[in-house]
């Protein structure tokens, strides 16, 4: 039987086993890695200091970038402005199938992180009252393709609703506004407006929420694999900290977001960091979001979305311990 106390221990120990230096570390003088409130355990690494204490060694410096949402986060792999992104697993999918070359290496999490929102008084109860509605989204993120996926079950496509396309922070203020008659809802700010502004989750369907995963680039995985398991060890070490000592989870998050702690208590229940091994679990889940858009006309018919997929996930990287 796992007790918590092993789970903890096997975690820092495959972390520390993937650690040792490496010769091709002295051809990278920094490291970029992007820092997300939609990714808890990152924001641990990042506070930690974690990955400047691996690297010191080297002499490579860490430099993190904010991603607003998992479209930027690919924005940024795709010009080569980091060398580690995270996106939701559906998000990669389509980044992959528009000619990102990304390789998807890691598990943050497996979250409840979207869901259509709306505000008490617009009389929005189910999808099917979305016809002519506007609807706040960003792009090419969990969110998006989650809003795609439950109008196409209900019959509905984009003809049928004015999407109104903003990042996710601004979807949240349009909805406060009453620009918009709901939000495609990314947490925290979407506990944020649950807990705050008395928002509405009218459709709920955690099945339809992709894993979060960490990309690094095709180039830089083949170039550098070792410095990828490092990576990958360092989030580990953040992940055994996070299990081990949820309170700082719930810090670092506040601490990031500027939010209270009554949202940050909501998003974390929703958010499972139990595991981190990328493998067959998340290619069904990536691969039946696939199909579904592809069924809903937003992914070209012509387009093989399994061996996309098994193109997009790297196992080799993966860590040991599950």
């Amino acid at each position: 039987m796992v007790t918590f106390r092993s789970l903890v221990l096997g975690l820092t120990a495959v972390a520390l086993s993937l650690s040792p230096a490496t010769s091709n570390a002295a051809e990278i003088s920094e490291l970029r890695i992007d820092w997300a409130t939609y990714n808890p355990v990152g924001l641990l690494l990042k506070k930690q200091g974690i990955l400047e204490k691996e690297f010191e060694k080297d002499g490579i410096t860490i430099r993190w970038v904010q991603s607003a949402g998992s479209n930027k986060a690919l924005e940024f792999l795709n010009s080569g402005s980091i060398d580690f992104g995270s996106t939701a697993g559906a998000a990669a999918l389509l980044g992959r199938i528009n000619g990102n070359p990304i390789k998807s290496v890691y598990v943050y999490s497996r979250p409840e992180w979207t869901a259509l929102v709306t505000r008490p008084d617009t009389g929005i109860d189910d999808i099917s009252d979305l016809k002519g509605k506007r609807i706040a989204v960003t792009r090419g993120t969990d969110p998006h393709i989650f809003l795609e996926r439950a109008l196409a079950d209900s019959g509905l496509t984009e003809k049928d609703v004015t999407l109104v396309l903003l990042q996710h922070a601004d979807g949240k203020l349009a909805l406060q506004r009453g620009d918009v008659d709901a939000w495609a809802g990314l947490d925290p700010l979407m506990a944020a407006a649950e807990v705050e502004d008395g928002a509405r989750l009218f459709y709920r369907k955690p099945e339809n929420n992709t894993w979060g995963v960490l990309n690094t680039s095709e180039t830089f995985s083949l170039e550098h694999p070792a410095i990828v398991n490092r990576v990958i060890a360092a989030y580990e070490k953040a992940r055994a900290e996070a299990i081990a000592h949820p309170e700082e989870l719930r810090d670092v998050l506040i601490e990031a977001t500027k939010l209270p702690e009554s949202v940050i208590a909501k998003q974390i229940e929703r958010t499972d960091i139990s595991r981190s091994r990328i493998g067959a679990e998340q290619a069904e889940t990536i691969i039946s979001a696939g199909l579904a858009l592809q069924k809903a006309g937003i992914i070209a018919s012509d387009v093989d979305v399994k061996a996309i997929a098994g193109k997009l996930i790297d196992i080799s990287f993966a860590p040991t311990n599950q």
